[in-house]
């Protein structure tokens, strides 16, 4: 959520158009940082009052690709390509720019977002047709092998842990 809400940045940015105020008064009296207020008068300017209406949180590839192309044919500043392309932020269009010139084009495809799924390394996945194909005997075989591996590696486990616990005397 941003920290000023649409209908406030919209006041001030016409309260800029239609005053005889300059940025820095502005600035003051609504408390508010000077480029903000600079932004928020370009996107008004070039968007009316849908200025501050983002129709995308998204954005594709090639369009980020467009936009940086214009910027470097047109020399537009990142601010003035932001606003122009009606983009919420331009720390966003930089941050295309950097990765565009250290990985290319293809640096602009955005990534999942998510937590990643995570699989047991150990676990088996049987489907029903392997459990259809094994029979009845080699499943008990299996999960007798499974029984003794296990005692066995619970009994390794107390004899490691009785040699690491030390040896109590016995007091008369």
């Amino acid at each position: 959520m941003s920290k000023y809400s649409n209908e406030f940045k919209l006041l001030v940015a016409q309260r800029y158009e239609n005053e005889i105020i300059s940025y820095r008064d502005l600035a003051k009296q609504s408390g508010i940082d000077e480029s903000a207020i600079r932004y928020w008068v370009l996107l008004f300017r070039h968007h009316g009052d849908q200025a501050f209406d983002f129709p995308y949180t998204n954005y594709p590839a090639a369009f980020k690709l467009r936009v940086i192309q214009f910027m470097n044919e047109t020399n537009y500043s990142i601010r003035e390509a932001s606003a122009l392309f009606h983009i919420p932020d331009p720390s966003m269009v930089r941050r295309w720019r950097k990765k565009w010139e250290t990985g290319g084009v293809d640096a602009l495809e955005s990534k999942e977002k998510g937590p990643s799924i995570m699989t047991s390394r150990n676990q088996k996945k049987h489907t029903s047709a392997d459990l259809s194909s094994q029979s009845r005997e080699e499943l008990e075989k299996e999960l007798e092998y499974l029984r003794m591996e296990n005692a066995y590696l619970k009994k390794l486990r107390a004899l490691v842990q009785k040699e690491k616990s030390p040896t109590k005397s016995k007091r008369k």
